[in-house]
């Protein structure tokens, strides 16, 4: 049995470096390396000289610690660090899943959540969420979804791609209903602190729940990809262990460089979560002011976190062929729910980098000059 492709990183691997206007970016604007080491004083010549060794297999222990002050009552211990989310996904996935397991799935999701039980044998149940109702969990599917395999239960808030967040009350629920059968909770949460009222953001799972495994990344919320450094953070040891012996299997360990400017992204989060929220601030105030002039072609709803939203288009026309005709066109790039096995109208939007407004501008173009060769239907 094969691995199925990864249809959004085929995506990218595509268009993302081939067009000038990417709109649909998941990432917020990145921070040069200088940038970055301006932030500490004494780091540009404390970098020169990092050794180039080896370095510890759960990660840096000054890393570590910076990774325990975003948790209420994880220590070090409780942490691993990995190459970016996705390898922290991989190995819990291999560590933690068995072919006869039962895996619940929030809906639509990166497909790696379940992508990868699925390979591993596990049977699948996607918890879908829906645009009419606000993609809202419904508590009692889950109820009725578990059964006496069930293994997992496996969310993401801020949500990928619809920056959807329950209430607090909704999340105690789900780890009521977890604990009730014993059951993980695995729970991505690369977009945590990038919510637009502080009163929105949830404590991590791992924090909330004995069994909960929290997937934290540089990527996103420190608007650090490059670095490719991630980590999980859970209290439950045999998860800890089961991981950390599989890692020995992948990456060993994390690049030295990495970690260290890693460690000074974390010192220095408060600088940029703020330009991040600018930056995303402004750029919903423009989206807003663009859907709204297009209310006969999109469905929107603003997020309540994180640089990514799912809209809809109401014509008659498969989002995948306006999406292919935009880049065609306007070398401009968004990214078709069909790559998240979602329908065939949303789309994932981007607004957490500096260049929105040009892109938006070239968006405009292509709706007022575009009698739409796919559909025949003018905008």
């Amino acid at each position: 049995m094969s691995i199925a492709p990864f249809n959004l990183e085929r995506f990218y691997a595509r268009y993302e470096f081939e067009v000038p206007y990417i709109m649909c970016s998941s990432d917020p604007e990145s921070f040069s390396i200088e940038e970055l080491l301006s932030f500490e004083s004494g780091s540009i010549d404390e970098f020169k000289k990092q050794w180039l060794g080896y370095t510890e297999t759960k990660g840096n222990p000054k890393l570590r610690s910076e990774i325990t002050k975003l948790y209420k009552d994880i220590k070090e211990e409780n942490i691993i660090v990995h190459a970016g989310a996705e390898e922290v996904i991989f190995v819990f996935m291999n560590s933690m899943i068995n072919p006869d397991d039962h895996v619940i799935v929030h809906f639509p999701n990166y497909q790696s959540l379940e992508e990868i039980a699925r390979f591993k044998g596990a049977e699948i149940t996607r918890w879908e969420t829906k645009e009419e109702n606000d993609w809202e969990l419904d508590t009692e599917f889950l109820k009725k979804a578990i059964k006496k395999n069930t293994r997992c239960i496996i969310i993401n808030f801020p949500h990928n791609p619809t920056g959807y967040l329950p209430s607090k009350e909704k999340l105690n629920e789900i780890i009521e209903i977890a604990r009730k059968h014993n059951i993980y909770i695995f729970s991505d949460e690369v977009y945590r602190f990038l919510e637009y009222d502080n009163n929105d953001r949830l404590p991590a799972i791992c924090d909330l729940y004995e069994n909960g495994v929290s997937v934290g990344v540089m990527s996103k919320a420190f608007a650090l990809p490059g670095l490719r450094i991630g980590w999980v953070a859970t209290r439950n040891k045999e998860v800890l262990e089961k991981m950390a012996m599989f890692k020995d299997y992948t990456t060993i360990c994390s690049s030295a460089p990495s970690e260290y400017l890693a460690i000074i992204g974390l010192k220095n989060k408060e600088k940029i979560l703020k330009r991040n929220l600018g930056i995303i601030s402004e750029n919903l105030n423009k989206l807003n002011e663009f859907f709204n002039r297009h209310k006969s072609l999109f469905n929107w709803k603003k997020p309540k976190a994180g640089t990514i939203a799912f809209p809809s288009i109401k014509k008659e026309i498969n989002i995948e062929d306006f999406c292919l005709d935009l880049i065609n066109k306007k070398g401009l790039m968004l990214l078709p729910g069909t790559k998240y096995d979602f329908g065939t109208k949303n789309f994932r939007i981007g607004f957490g980098r500096k260049n929105l407004p040009l892109c938006l501008n070239k968006l405009e173009e292509y709706l007022v000059t575009s009698s739409s060769s796919i559909s025949k239907i003018r905008f």
